[in-house]
């Protein structure tokens, strides 16, 4: 995928507490670009939580939600994107990011996100349990089926350990062409 052709866009993957959200304002920030949130975008067009979709509706529904905003974000060609940790699962969206423009994996190790999700209220109670294990053996199992899309897909892989969200989105605005 890396080398199919894309446009100006920036995306940001990776799991869930990599920083995404922060990071990517920040880029969009310094670059005068607008930024968008796909997991925000999804809530505000669905009138609800991700975590009550998925309990309501099941996860095929929420992922057909998740590649429908995609879908219609990736037509704004100069927008930083924060995307869903588990929009990488969809080829459709893999293929749309990759023509979209630049993918950045935000990396960082379970144990650190797992500290992360659990330092922040808002950093597990907003989103769906995707396994029964508890958070840290949760993002090691998930991490294990993602990997590979990830890294498949990302033009640049930034690790987020130990840095501030400033540092990362300077990491990034560095190793961009």
């Amino acid at each position: 995928m890396k080398d199919a052709a894309r446009g100006s866009g920036l995306a940001l993957i990776g799991l869930r507490g990599t920083g995404k959200s922060t990071v990517g304002r920040i880029v969009a920030e310094r670059l005068g670009r607008p930024f968008a949130d796909a997991d925000v975008e999804l809530e505000t067009r669905a009138g609800v939580t991700i975590k009550q979709l998925f309990a309501d509706a099941g996860e095929p529904v929420f992922r057909d939600w998740e590649e429908r905003i995609l879908a219609d974000l990736t037509t704004r060609p100069e927008l930083v994107l924060a995307t869903g940790g588990g929009v990488v699962l969809r080829e459709s969206n893999r293929r749309r990011l990759a023509e979209f423009g630049r993918v950045v994996w935000l990396t960082a190790p379970t144990e650190i996100l797992a500290a992360r999700l659990e330092a922040d209220a808002r950093g597990l109670a907003g989103r769906p349990a995707l396994t029964s294990a508890g958070t840290l053996a949760e993002l090691a199992a998930v991490l294990k089926q993602r990997e590979p899309l990830y890294r498949d897909l990302a033009n640049l892989v930034v690790d987020t350990e130990g840095k501030s969200p400033e540092d990362v989105a300077q990491a990034i605005l560095l190793r961009l062409d």
